[in-house]
């Protein structure tokens, strides 16, 4: 029989999410512009780091990227989606569709202009007595 496992510690927090681009400087336009996000820290067209809440949002060139990274789906939560549509059409982007998933919220689905998927959450409104 083999000894169990120990009981692993959790992480404190998250503290980075970074997708893979061929091309962080021309991407870092679209997460600016039709995404809003603030830029907190910029290694040329190496690494391009976004502060969201207590962790980071990240661009990294292949150089800058853990060997063999593919893939990974941002889930950016807001308060609407007023004018997300155009923002990010206007950027590049491409609007893949919208989910209501009632009294979770929904879900606006987009691509950017390099092809990776990102999505916008909203809260559901609280229900009204």
């Amino acid at each position: 029989m083999t000894a169990p496992l120990p009981v692993a510690v959790p992480p404190l927090r998250l503290q980075n999410v970074y997708l893979v681009s061929e091309r962080p400087g021309e991407l870092h336009h679209f997460y600016a512009t039709a995404l809003g996000l603030p830029l907190k820290f910029r290694d040329e067209d190496r690494w391009i780091q976004y502060q969201l809440g207590n962790a980071s949002v990240s661009l990294a060139c292949r150089d800058e990227a853990a060997p063999a990274t593919s893939g990974a789906v941002l889930v950016l939560e807001v308060d609407d989606f007023t004018g997300a549509p155009e923002r990010i059409t206007a950027a590049g982007g491409q609007v893949l569709g919208l989910r209501d998933m009632g009294t979770h919220g929904a879900v606006l689905s987009l691509r950017d202009p390099e092809g990776h998927v990102v999505q916008l959450f909203k809260r559901a409104s609280a229900a009204k007595p």
